[in-house]
C-alpha cells in the first residue's frame, strides 16, 4: 500500500465558545491599563458617543458605560460578541442594570448606520489588519467609522510596543513559528514603530499624539497563562498547521521563564495607542 504523505492533524481540544471565555474571563482584562489610559486622557464619561471597533467581550465598553458614556460595539468573532451581549445587555437579570449599548458583528457592513452618529470617540483596540483581510479591524472599517464622527473627533489605534519591552513576543514567536516554520521567527516583531501611524494614514486620519502603557500579562499558574495565550487567536494558525498539543506544549518551554516560585507567571508588555483626527 503506498503510504499517504498527507500528515493528519488532530483538531484544537478547545472549542471556540470556550476560548471566548478565556478571553473574557483570563485574557482581556490584561489590557483594563489601555483602556483606562486611554478613557483617562479623552476624558470618556458623561456626553461621550463611543464606538468600539473590535470590541472584544465588551470589557472596555463596560468601563465605558460606567463613566457614563453611550456606547456601541462591533466584534467580529460571533463567540466573543456573544459574551459582551450577555455583559451588557443582560435582559432583565435580577440585580441587572441596564446599558445605553448597541453591539453588532464586525466588517465595515457591521459599522453603525448615518442615523447612529456623529460619534464624539473612535476605539480600535483589537487586532489590526491593514489589508482587510484578516479577523481584525481594517481600513475600510476604519474609514466608514471616521466618516460617522464628529469633525476632529479623536479615532485611538492600539498595539504592541516595542518587541524588547514586550515579554509575550517570545510566546508570539511559537506561534510565528509552528504556523510556518520557513518563517525566521528572529524578524518577527509584535509591531513596526510607525505601524499604527501608517494604518491611520491608510485610512484618511490625522495623526496627533500617542502614548505607551505597561500591561503585564499576569497569571494565576501556566494553565491559565496557556489558556489565556491561546485565547488571543494568535495560535490559531500555528493550530491548523500543527496540533493543539504540540502548540501547548512549546507555548509552555516559551513561559517558562516567566514561572514564579509561587508558580504564578508574569510577563512585563508594553503596548502603544495612538490618537488620530478624521
Amino acid at each position: 500500500m503506498t503510504p499517504t504523505l498527507a500528515r493528519r492533524h488532530r483538531p484544537s481540544s478547545t472549542s471556540p465558545d470556550t476560548r471566548a471565555r478565556d478571553w473574557a474571563e483570563i485574557q482581556e482584562r490584561m489590557l483594563v491599563p489601555l483602556y483606562e489610559a486611554v478613557y483617562e486622557r479623552l476624558e470618556t464619561g458623561p456626553g461621550t458617543r463611543l464606538l468600539a471597533l473590535g470590541c472584544g467581550s465588551g470589557l472596555a465598553l463596560l468601563m465605558a458605560t460606567a463613566r457614563g458614556a453611550e456606547v456601541w460595539g462591533t466584534e467580529h468573532d460571533p463567540y466573543r460578541l456573544e459574551m459582551a451581549r450577555c455583559r451588557l445587555l443582560p435582559d432583565g437579570a435580577p440585580g441587572a442594570s441596564p446599558t445605553r449599548a448597541r453591539l453588532r458583528p464586525g466588517g465595515p457592513e457591521g459599522v453603525p448606520q448615518p442615523g447612529d452618529g456623529p460619534f464624539t470617540l473612535v476605539t480600535a483596540f483589537g487586532p489590526l489588519c491593514p489589508t482587510g483581510g484578516g479577523p481584525g479591524v481594517g481600513v475600510p472599517e476604519l474609514v466608514r467609522a471616521a466618516g460617522l464622527a464628529e469633525r476632529g473627533a479623536p479615532v485611538v489605534l492600539a498595539g504592541w510596543g516595542p518587541p524588547e519591552r514586550c515579554a509575550a513576543s517570545g510566546a508570539f514567536r511559537v506561534a510565528a513559528r509552528l504556523a510556518d516554520p520557513m518563517c525566521a521567527p528572529a524578524r518577527w516583531r509584535p509591531s513596526g514603530r510607525d505601524d499604527l501611524e501608517e494604518l491611520a494614514r491608510a485610512a484618511g486620519l490625522r495623526p496627533a499624539g500617542s502614548g505607551r502603557v505597561a500591561c503585564p500579562y499576569g497569571y494565576a499558574d501556566l494553565d491559565s497563562a496557556i489558556r489565556g495565550l491561546l485565547s488571543t487567536g494568535a495560535f490559531d494558525a500555528a493550530e491548523r498547521a500543527t496540533d493543539g498539543e504540540q502548540v501547548a506544549k512549546e507555548l509552555a518551554e516559551a513561559l517558562h521563564p516567566y514561572l514564579r516560585h509561587d508558580g504564578t507567571v508574569w510577563m512585563p508588555n508594553v503596548f502603544r495607542y495612538l490618537v488620530a483626527h478624521n
